[in-house]
């Protein structure tokens, strides 16, 4: 997992070949005006969602895994908090291949950071996240799914 500025997110990019593209990409958009829904990339290898999801309490966020995809959460109306497990720590769950997603519900995090707008976390396949925990009922955000 890896937290921090957007503004310094070009140093992050020798981690993976397409993080590239995202820097680029929002570089040339604005996030917050990005009509909501999927924006391709580069195919089903990068593409970003822009959604509106609501808040919830430490207790109703869900953690989940996923084995294909990266997640770069950024919020961009609110502060969004994330609860976070390493994957070591947590037990089997059914995976959805399909939405390249496990969800373990009932479990409480092993921790928890928070992201204000202008920051963004990036969870990788061995980062169990619990995303969308708000005091705000709704967080309008954006999430760059990037090929492993």
């Amino acid at each position: 997992m890896v937290i921090d500025t957007l503004d310094k997110l070009a140093f992050y990019k020798g981690l993976n070949p397409l993080f590239d593209d995202v820097v680029e990409f929002i570089k040339a958009n604005d996030l917050a005006k990005l009509e909501p829904g999927k924006h391709l990339i580069k195919g089903d290898e990068l593409f970003v969602n822009i959604t509106t999801a609501k808040g919830k309490t430490p207790d109703e966020a869900v953690l989940e895994t996923h084995k294909k995809m990266i997640d770069i959460q950024i919020p961009l109306s609110c502060a969004e908090t994330y609860g976070y497990t390493p994957l070591c720590n947590l037990p089997e769950g059914e995976y959805d291949e399909k939405k390249d997603i496990t969800k373990l519900p009932g479990l409480a995090a092993d921790s928890y950071v928070t992201c204000q707008p202008g920051m963004f976390a990036i969870f990788f396949p061995q980062d169990g996240h619990a995303p969308c925990i708000s005091g705000e009922a709704e967080i309008k955000k954006a999430i760059f799914k990037v090929l492993a």
